[in-house]
């Protein structure tokens, strides 16, 4: 099952008004695991970074300047999604950006089907819990330790590892879970065991049996032995 889980960075919040995204980060999934396969591009966001958005994702208007610009990159994006499921931590901001820069491009929007918010997978999970990204990873024992500032592509490494736990962890892929998908099972074939074609001599000696026997019947008559005894000598 292929996923990407992408993150953005932008200038604001205002997807509709003058904000722009500045970074876009994406990693493939294929049943909730990395492949090592990555989308990642800073952008030009064609105005000012306010001075506020620099002291949280490091990316200032000089650095962004002579960058690409988004429309020059839609197609590479699109083409790296394909039509996989699109995992976000607060969906509907990144999903907000997203369309907004692709109907700009003259692109078709995104379909919100397509999009699953970690965020709300939080929240249902663990009802009053601090549910942001660091809260999890926290939760989670997942290393900050790469992380000084906000990036789209660190954010997307760390989430890949926040949705594999929300989705039962590690444990889940080593079929402890216990909702297996029917096409698996299918999968699952129980072979015959294999026979020696030599029989391995046996090991137990005349006076070993003798003993035994000698102790079965001093047992009496009602033992439970007595009779695994005669069955396996008839």
């Amino acid at each position: 099952m292929r996923e990407i889980v992408f993150d953005t960075e932008t200038t604001g919040f205002d997807a509709r008004g003058a904000d722009r995204i500045t970074e876009i980060g994406c990693i493939e999934i294929i049943d909730f695991l990395p492949t090592g396969e990555q989308f990642h591009c800073y952008l030009d966001p064609e105005r000012d970074v306010p001075e506020k958005v620099v002291q949280i994702t490091g990316l200032t208007t000089e650095f962004l300047q002579g960058k690409p610009k988004f429309a020059s990159q839609a197609q590479n994006f699109l083409d790296f999604i394909g039509d996989s499921p699109l995992i976000a931590h607060n969906a509907r901001f990144d999903m907000g950006f997203i369309n907004a820069e692709l109907e700009r491009a003259g692109f078709s929007q995104l379909p919100a089907s397509r999009f699953k918010d970690t965020l709300a997978m939080a929240h249902e999970k663990f009802p009053g819990s601090p549910a942001s990204l660091d809260a999890l990873c926290k939760r989670f024992d997942i290393s900050l330790s790469g992380r000084d500032k906000h990036g789209a592509i660190i954010d997307s490494e760390l989430l890949a590892a926040v949705y594999l736990e929300l989705n039962g962890g590690r444990a889940m892929r080593l079929g402890l879970d216990k909702t297996v998908p029917e096409q698996e099972k299918n999968n699952f074939v129980l072979k015959p065991a294999l026979t020696r074609p030599v029989p391995l001599e046996r090991s137990i000696h005349a006076a070993e049996l003798s003993a035994h026997k000698a102790l079965i019947e001093s047992m009496g008559d009602k033992a439970v032995w007595q009779k695994t005894w005669r069955k396996q000598n008839r």
